[in-house]
């Protein structure tokens, strides 16, 4: 049996590969476009693995999907590929359009086309997953109650308003044509294989190259932090027990404001990766203008994935954000290789 595993090579993806892995002993095949922020460095444990296959392409490739799904055969599809970073989107958004809005949908077609050729028991079986994010919802004020599956969709950036599309699109194929999905919305990921452009890592890369450490605005902007490997088991979980149709909203139950993870991060490096000169890394915090359209506030309600499910976050925040500080001081030569373009030139000689 085999599963399909799109932007595996991403932070969430890859992590959620690996995690997989441990646990089954069935084929991935990771398609993956190795983007900026995809690094296929991440799975280079599962290079001789029989159960990993890696590919790459894109999901908008019709006839690289077809030819996958009718050679592979998954009975699951996971969709993490996605342009993700709010940042980029503001500066350029076609890209976000391109690949968040109609490489999805292409990747639906060719879903639903290869799912109608299927025999009774594996249509039943099958599964698309399709990975969104809280920031579909908009923004919270303070006092306001989290986010719940029914909130409405109220997006405010070029990359939440794309993602909100493809949200809809997936829907529309489960209600329309009976395609079985799944649709999740994450809070704000952290942990290893994160790109350098991201707040968490970004801010351990500063600290310890000696650059300033950036808060946009007052930095009171709250956030719910959720740890990459308790996402991925919250799919794995949904996978085999969601209904299909429904949304499960995935959070970590810790709201923070950037103000908090900045001045936690600077007194995890403070103990374990001094500065020369034994000052804290908060003298490198610098106060800068605000994003554009900065939303305020994201919460997630986990009540309908907790009742129906039994999932709950495993890591508290102190005891992931330890590990993920340990990660990228014990891995600073991948975080060397993806700032410093040397990862981009071996995918040019590679592929």
């Amino acid at each position: 049996m085999t599963i399909l595993v799109t932007g595996g090579a991403g932070f969430i993806g890859s992590n959620f590969v690996i995690e997989w892995l441990l646990k089954n002993k069935e084929h991935v095949v990771n398609l993956d476009k190795l983007t900026y922020a995809g690094n296929a460095h991440n799975l280079d444990n599962l290079k001789s693995s029989q159960y990993y296959f890696f590919v790459r392409g894109d999901i908008g490739n019709t006839q690289l999907i077809n030819q996958l799904l009718n050679e592979r055969q998954p009975r699951y599809i996971i969709n993490f590929a996605a342009e993700s970073h709010v940042d980029r989107s503001i500066c350029g958004p076609e890209d976000f359009i391109q690949t968040n809005i109609v490489s999805t949908f292409h990747l639906l077609e060719s879903t639903r086309a290869y799912w109608d050729r299927l025999e009774d028991s594996k249509k039943n079986d099958f599964r698309f997953l399709h990975v969104s994010t809280d920031e579909v919802y908009g923004s919270l004020e303070p006092d306001d109650s989290a986010f719940t599956e029914y909130h409405c969709y109220k997006p405010n950036s070029p990359y939440s308003a794309s993602k909100a599309a493809s949200d809809h699109l997936v829907r529309a194929y489960h209600h329309t044509y009976g395609l079985p999905t799944l649709t999740t919305n994450c809070s704000n990921n952290y942990g290893p294989y994160q790109f350098p452009e991201k707040l968490i890592p970004l801010v351990i890369y500063n600290a310890l190259s000696g650059q300033d450490i950036p808060i946009y605005g007052d930095g009171q902007q709250i956030r719910d932090w959720l740890y990459v490997s308790d996402h991925c088991n919250a799919i794995l979980r949904i996978l085999k027990e969601g209904l299909v149709g429904e949304i499960y909203n995935i959070g970590g139950l810790n709201e923070k404001t950037n103000n908090e993870v900045i001045n936690m991060l600077c007194d995890i490096l403070d103990e374990l990766h001094p500065r020369v000169d034994n000052r804290s890394y908060k003298l490198q915090i610098k106060y800068i203008q605000d994003r554009a359209g900065h939303d305020r506030r994201y919460a997630v309600d986990t009540n309908k994935i907790k009742c129906d499910l039994d999932w709950f976050p495993l890591e508290t925040f102190e005891t992931g954000m330890q590990k993920t500080v340990k990660w990228y001081l014990d891995n600073q030569k991948w975080v060397e290789n993806v700032t410093s373009g040397a990862y981009r030139d071996w995918v040019e000689k590679q592929y």
